[in-house]
């Protein structure tokens, strides 16, 4: 069995031989792989992104089952990062996946590497260290997407995609354009985010039974169906970004004399 040509066949039929020969050429790194990340993950996967680095330091807990892709009661303590690779190698075993169990901070942003990538996803939470990836990224050659908080919503059709700069009713975006104004900060270039204006109120207690590594000022409730749509819209920026390149210069080579 050809796998390649086998498990990419309805991709390629919709988007051509052409479309995909680019979507496997690109090197893509996510920050992040939990509730967001992780979806946008397996998808770039099924769509034949074949060089990916995932980054988290997180293992597994049995509060990441209700809507993290690699969270079962089976990889309950595992790193998160190798849970997925896991996952994504049975998928696509000729996937180059590297797994980094880290953290991102300014402090260790050199050793990511950013500059040799493509796309550049941001799904991490921690409002300092996003506002390093932002500022970093940006600075790259990379297209960059970021996502911003995906807590406290029930409703799908209240998610959206707009530049940054534009993100209104979200609490973690108005934060980190706050903290980026009060530090004069601002990223090279425009960019794309995933955000919902909803914001509803945790009606249950927290059991404060989370055995994450990092530790959060505040834990807020959030559902798979939210938050998978989170990731699987910023991989399709990803692969949408990727398409229209390779359409756009087709259509100039046809006019060219």
């Amino acid at each position: 069995m050809n796998v390649d040509k086998d498990i990419f066949m309805r991709a390629e039929l919709l988007l051509g031989s052409d479309v995909m020969e680019q979507i496997a050429s690109k090197r893509v790194i996510v920050f992040g792989v939990g509730g967001v990340g992780s979806w946008c993950v397996e998808c770039l996967v099924r769509s034949g992104i074949r060089r990916l680095t995932i980054v988290d330091c997180d293992k597994v807990c049995a509060s990441n089952v209700n809507r993290q892709l690699m969270a079962t009661t089976k990889t309950i303590g595992r790193a998160k990062v190798e849970a997925l690779k896991e996952r994504l190698l049975e998928i696509n075993p000729n996937c180059e996946i590297t797994a980094l169990q880290k953290m991102y901070s300014e402090e260790t942003h050199e050793e990511f590497g950013l500059d040799q990538y493509d796309y550049i996803i941001d799904c991490i939470d921690s409002l300092k260290d996003k506002v390093s990836l932002i500022m970093r990224a940006c600075e790259t050659h990379a297209v960059f997407f970021s996502s911003m908080g995906a807590a406290l919503k029930m409703d799908p059709t209240k998610i959206q995609v707009t530049e940054f700069w534009k993100v209104r009713g979200c609490p973690l975006g108005s934060a980190l354009r706050k903290r980026m104004k009060k530090s004069w900060l601002k990223p090279a270039h425009k960019f794309k985010c995933v955000y919902s204006e909803e914001l509803l109120e945790n009606r249950g207690s927290n059991p404060n039974s989370e055995t994450n590594l990092i530790v959060k000022a505040q834990i807020n409730g959030s559902m798979a169906h939210i938050t998978s749509i989170f990731g699987l819209t910023i991989a399709g920026l990803v692969l949408n970004d990727i398409y229209r390149k390779v359409v756009n210069e087709e259509n100039i080579e046809k006019v060219e004399p």
